[in-house]
């Protein structure tokens, strides 16, 4: 082999490399959104995963590809990680089928189909076909195959030309030194993981090998740990796709070379305890098909034996990659999604809902706490302030950039109400630590209520939460009749508020409450008519954006006017019988006791 020979084989990887990008490039884009809706559809469970995995990767050739496309749809929240797990289990499988196209270099002369199944005869034909698609085809659909078809003559070419420069190394004595180190398990696994790292593609790297064989050089104990190392090698592409991605695409990655290493050590170990039992020749030279039976052996052994366990993965990946909620949760708003507005908008009410949720039970918790205080509450209080400043902040900003963006009409009130009421949620929650420093205080410093102040705010507290909660499921469920149950309650919240706010005045005057006590108790009035008044903001929203209209005092003026519409009507019978369910409690008379010896009263 003279250096000819050496311009020559990377001259044919070259063209092989190129026209595997080419073939893969054009059979993505032939049955691109076909690809993308079947994984996205068929991957209820491992075995279906399995199936898709093999079939998309077969189509493309590339494993890499299949995995970085299901990287892109767990980051863009189409996918989840769970699902993920088969097909790349599948895609090793599918990305079998490029060696043994390529062992029909192995095929014996003798009759005319063989020969021009030959990969020499076999690319000029494909090529010729393929470009007269390509120039002469109108449609873009023959232009694509015409693309396909040109992309596998250039990969047959780099292979015939690879095999040819290397066909006379059998007779190089230095060559044969260097091959017989990877009979080492070690050293032909790292051959396996370099040369596949390298070039990013596995396919590629076992047509080397395959290309290798025709200098009878490659023996069974060489070819079984380059081929288990070439698979982990693969895993590189997915890995450096997974920089700046979310945790769950990482973890997407992680699968993949956790699969393929655990997929390696397990054949490696049934094969070498398999030829010690059977007694394997493992100086026997192996050809091009002995090279893709034992790639697709592999990958159907590794899958069989892993399949079972597609959960321990998912919870290993979940190990290495850790996340908060948070950030899982908005990871989802994807900006390839703003490509099909209703799948963006989608994702951004989920995490909207996630925001209303979050509301409400921290308000609940909130309340509570000023009539019986627990640290583990408080904590979980503020660090969910945390969590709803960091919805809105990220599903503002996302909802911003998707407003630039051509909508429909009810696309673009959509994106206007979910502007409005995210604010309403996040400021729900300021108070509900406003509540919590208000219920620290009274902690703090002992502090108590009198038993009239404690009746009072069990009524308001039950009106707030209510109004709140229906806000909530109104939003939720985008149910209209809820969201007309609001305001009635709000207006008796307000009512309620000024109510208590007198009779704590009474109470101040007849000396019955401390000063401080007082400032307390009004704390906790204000923050209750407030979150009240967000509760109007949100169920308003909804309803004037539902009108096609955004004015606010238009829609109050009508509910609450005196022109006898029916609006004001169904408002008058709401809001009587809310103010009948929060009576607040009668006076029992001046509370004469003294103050309790471990705090004060008001």
């Amino acid at each position: 082999m003279n250096y000819l020979d050496v311009i020559s084989f990377f001259g044919g990887l070259a063209l092989f490399l190129y026209g595997m990008q080419v073939m893969g490039a054009g059979l993505e884009k032939q049955a691109g959104g076909t690809l993308k809706h079947t994984l996205e559809k068929l991957t209820s469970n491992p075995v279906k995963g399995v199936l898709l995995g093999a079939g998309v990767t077969a189509i493309i050739q590339s494993s890499s590809a299949t995995t970085v496309m299901v990287m892109g749809f767990v980051n863009s929240g189409l996918m989840d990680l769970h699902q993920t797990v088969g097909v790349i289990m599948g895609a090793k499988i599918g990305t079998t089928a490029t060696a043994w196209l390529l062992s029909l270099a192995d095929i014996p002369g003798g009759s005319v189909f063989f020969e021009l199944l030959n990969p020499s005869s076999l690319a000029p034909i494909l090529a010729f076909v393929g470009i007269l698609l390509y120039m002469v085809g109108k449609q873009e659909k023959r232009k694509n195959i015409g693309v396909i078809l040109l992309g596998f003559a250039i990969l047959l070419f780099g292979m015939t030309t690879m095999s040819g420069a290397v066909s006379g190394l059998a007779q190089v004595p230095g060559f044969t030194r260097i091959l017989t180190l990877f009979n080492n398990p070690i050293l032909g696994l790292l051959a396996g993981v370099l040369l596949t790292a390298v070039i990013q593609s596995s396919s590629a790297s076992v047509g080397i090998l395959q290309a290798l064989s025709v200098s009878g050089s490659v023996s069974l104990g060489m070819a079984v740990p380059i081929i288990a190392g070439q698979n982990i090698g693969a895993c590189v592409t997915s890995m450096i796709s997974a920089i700046g991605a979310n945790k769950d695409a990482k973890r997407t990655a992680m699968i993949n070379l956790y699969f393929s290493v655990i997929g390696a050590v397990v054949f490696l170990v049934l094969f070498y305890g398999a030829g010690a039992a059977l007694q394997f020749a493992m100086e026997a030279e192996v050809s091009a098909v002995a090279i893709a039976i034992i790639h697709t052996a592999f990958n159907v052994v590794s899958t069989l034996v892993l399949l079972p366990f597609t959960g321990q993965l998912e919870k290993l990946a979940k190990l290495s990659i850790r996340g908060d909620k948070v950030e899982e949760k908005t990871s989802m708003l994807d900006e390839r999604l703003m490509i099909t507005p209703s799948v963006a908008l989608g994702e951004c009410r989920k995490l909207a809902a996630e925001m209303a949720g979050l509301a409400r039970v921290s308000l609940a918790d909130s309340l509570a706490l000023t009539q019986q205080y627990s640290s583990k509450k408080a904590a979980e209080i503020q660090e969910t302030e945390n969590q709803l400043d960091l919805f809105e902040d990220k599903l503002g900003t996302y909802l911003v950039k998707l407003s630039s963006h051509e909508l429909a009409l009810s696309d673009s009130h959509e994106v206007s109400k979910l502007l409005h009421v995210i604010g309403d949620f996040e400021r729900i929650g300021d108070h509900a630590v406003n509540m919590l420093k208000t219920a620290e205080e009274i902690h703090d410093k002992k502090l108590q209520f009198s038993e009239d102040a404690m009746e009072e705010l069990q009524v308001l507290y039950g009106a707030v939460n209510e109004v709140l909660g229906l806000a909530v499921e109104a939003f939720v469920a985008s149910d209209l009749e809820k969201a007309a149950l609001v305001e009635p309650l709000e207006q008796v919240v307000d009512l309620l508020q000024k109510k208590l706010k007198n009779r704590h005045v009474e109470r101040l005057q007849k000396g019955e409450c401390t000063i401080e006590m007082g400032f307390v108790f009004s704390d906790i009035l204000t923050n209750c008519e407030r979150v009240a008044d967000h509760c109007s903001n949100i169920a308003v929203c909804m309803i004037q954006v539902a009108k096609d209209s955004f004015d606010t005092h238009e829609y109050l003026s009508l509910v609450k006017g005196a022109n006898g519409a029916l609006p004001r009507q169904e408002f008058a019978r709401n809001f009587e019988s809310y103010k009948e369910k929060y009576a607040y409690p009668h006076r029992k008379g001046a509370h004469t006791q003294k103050h309790a010896a471990h705090g004060q009263r008001g």
